[in-house]
C-alpha cells in the first residue's frame, strides 16, 4: 500500500512540475525571441521489495526548442531580428556577457543601447553608447549608424557595431534570468557570418495552441493521480477495519 501511495504521490508531484514548465512557456508566448523549454517524463523503477512492475514517473527539463520564431514586421528602425543561427550579445544584471534573440532595441536617457528587457547591448568594445542624433539605423552586420542632431544625411557616421555571436548550441545553457551563456562562462567570439534583419522582430517559438492542450492534459493527469491517492486511502481504511474485526 505504501508503494502504491508513493507512486501516485510522485506522479502528482512530477505532473505539477511539468505544468509549471508548460505555464512558463505559455506566459511567454508573446515574448520577443523567447525559446520554449522542453520537458519530458521518464519512468523509474521502485526499489525494494514488491512487484518488479512497480514504477514511478519523473519529469525534467531537457533543454529548449531551438526552432526560430516567426519574423514580424514592425517598421521600427531599432527593431532587429537575427536571421538564421546566431545571438545578440548583452550585458546581464550581474555584469556577465550573455546572449539573447530579443532585438527590440532602444536608447535610454544616458545614450546606452538596450533591449526591451533592459539589458545593455554589447559591441566589440563593450556597451554601445549612442550620441545625440536625428535618426539611427542598424545594418545587416550589426553596425549602428546615426545622423547627428541637426545635420543632414551626408553626415551619417557609424558609432558602434552590435556584437553578434554563433556558439554551438550544445555549449549554451539558459540562466534563471532567461538569458543564455556558455557553459564554461567564456565569452563567445564575434561571428561576421551572423546577419540582422531591420524593421522586424522574432516572435516567441511557443505553440500557444499546443501549450493550452498540454495544460488540459496535465490537469487531467493530475486529477487521476489525486484520485489514485484517495483510492489508496480508502483501501487502507478498509484494511484497517478488517484487521480490527
Amino acid at each position: 500500500m505504501d508503494k502504491y501511495l508513493y507512486v501516485a504521490m510522485t506522479g502528482a508531484k512530477e505532473t505539477l512540475r511539468a505544468q509549471a514548465v508548460n505555464s512558463h512557456n505559455l506566459a511567454n508566448a508573446s515574448t520577443v525571441g523567447f525559446r520554449a523549454d522542453l520537458a519530458a517524463f521518464q519512468t523509474r523503477a521502485v526499489e525494494g521489495s514488491g512487484y518488479a512492475s512497480r514504477s514511478y514517473a519523473t519529469n525534467a527539463t531537457i533543454g529548449w526548442d531551438t526552432t526560430a520564431g516567426a519574423l514580424q514586421a514592425t517598421g521600427r528602425d531599432l527593431d532587429v531580428a537575427v536571421q538564421g543561427e546566431g545571438w545578440i550579445a548583452v550585458q546581464a544584471a550581474d555584469g556577465s556577457e550573455a546572449y539573447t534573440r530579443a532585438g527590440d532595441l532602444r536608447i535610454d536617457t544616458d545614450g546606452l543601447l538596450r533591449n526591451g528587457a533592459g539589458d545593455t547591448v554589447l559591441g566589440d568594445g563593450g556597451p554601445i553608447s549612442v550620441p545625440p542624433h536625428g535618426s539611427v539605423l542598424v545594418g545587416a552586420d550589426g553596425s549602428l549608424s546615426v545622423v547627428p542632431l541637426g545635420q543632414g544625411p551626408e553626415t551619417t557616421a557609424v558609432v558602434g557595431r552590435i556584437k553578434l555571436v554563433k556558439p554551438p548550441i550544445e555549449t549554451l545553457e539558459r540562466g534563471d534570468d532567461g538569458l543564455f551563456r556558455t557553459r564554461d562562462n567564456v565569452a563567445a567570439p564575434a561571428d561576421a557570418s551572423v546577419r540582422l534583419a531591420s524593421g522586424v522582430l522574432e516572435s516567441s517559438n511557443v505553440d500557444a495552441a499546443g501549450a493550452m492542450v498540454e495544460m488540459i492534459e496535465l490537469a487531467r493527469r493530475f486529477e487521476l493521480q489525486v484520485k489514485a491517492i484517495r483510492t489508496a486511502e480508502e483501501d487502507g481504511s478498509t484494511a484497517a477495519r478488517l484487521l480490527r474485526l
